[in-house]
């Protein structure tokens, strides 16, 4: 692990974990996500997109809409936004629209990932926000869920 990170971010992290672990228990993809703000936990959001038969539901999403209903504000500058897997497409747009103000994954998605992996809308000049990025914390407890989970479907 990079010894860059703080305690707190270890504690979003682990945050970010426990409800990707929730998300496996009710057969969803296991990401999990949380915000914080000041070093609180304001939010935290599991993939739901199964169980709601929403496509939107992500774990990421889940996590920016009750933090903005937290917040009273739909814009979360001074948050950071941590999540077990690197956002795709549709939750960096979401990323962009509250306005967070760092983003800290676990495991990096080769197929999906939109933050460098994938795609890297974190330099598209069409976004008009740009948000700190770091990538990489907790990546193998992320994986292993991850892994867990699609190898018990196959």
């Amino acid at each position: 692990m990079n010894s860059a990170w703080s305690d707190h971010d270890v504690a979003g992290m682990r945050a970010a974990l426990a409800e990707a672990a929730i998300a496996a228990d009710e057969g969803e993809v296991p990401v999990g996500a949380a915000v914080v703000i000041d070093g609180a936990i304001i939010a935290t959001g599991h993939n739901r997109s199964i169980c709601e038969s929403d496509p939107s539901a992500h774990a990421e999403i889940v996590a920016l809409r009750a933090a903005a209903r937290a917040q009273n504000n739909y814009r979360l500058p001074t948050a950071t936004l941590f999540v077990t897997l690197e956002p795709c497409v549709m939750c960096v747009g979401a990323i962009v629209q509250a306005r967070i103000g760092r983003v800290v994954f676990g495991a990096y998605d080769d197929k999906a990932g939109a933050l460098g992996s994938a795609a890297d809308l974190a330099d598209c000049r069409a976004l008009n926000h740009r948000f700190e990025i770091n990538g990489g914390l907790l990546a193998k407890e992320s994986g292993v869920l991850l892994k867990a989970f699609f190898q018990a479907r196959r």
